[in-house]
């Protein structure tokens, strides 16, 4: 199948199944003679396998590691486990973070409890001023923003 066929089939843009290709998570395929990639159902297969771990939120490098699994089936899964575990736990993080983002601006509706002149907003005069470093939501370094740390284990 060709690439259009092929983002039909696993209900993936074009641009992303590219995409993947160029960051080494969907092999190179072979080409016909006037240059058209050729896909199969492992593409398919392998497409879903990623969007799959897309939609559990894992970064490129965890899929990469995932992939390195799945294509030796015979190793141990030792690692997978691993990865999940600290996946798990930067999720967790991320939750934490979003329930103290979600207190902070709980805390500053309270600052504008009707309706009035924007000028008189609580809201705004609070969003205007400095913030505090006490007041400042702390954001996570590792999942969402880089690779994890298991990535240099591996």
């Amino acid at each position: 199948m060709k690439i259009g066929e092929l983002a039909k089939a696993a209900h993936t843009q074009v641009e992303t199944i590219r995409y993947y290709e160029r960051e080494g998570l969907l092999p190179e395929t072979v080409r016909t003679e006037s240059n058209y990639r050729v896909y199969g159902d492992e593409h398919v297969d392998r497409l879903s396998f990623i969007r799959n771990c897309r939609g559990l939120d894992m970064t490129l490098d965890e899929i990469r590691i995932l992939l390195r699994f799945k294509d030796s089936p015979l190793e141990n899964c030792a690692d997978v486990n691993d990865l999940l575990d600290e996946h798990i736990g930067h999720v967790a993080a991320r939750i934490k973070e979003l329930k103290a983002l979600e207190r902070q601006l709980k805390t500053l509706r309270e600052n504008c409890r009707k309706p009035q002149q924007a000028s008189q907003c609580g809201i705004l005069s609070e969003l205007s001023t400095a913030s505090h470093p006490d007041q400042e939501l702390t954001t996570s370094k590792g999942h969402v923003h880089g690779a994890h740390s298991l990535k240099a284990k591996l």
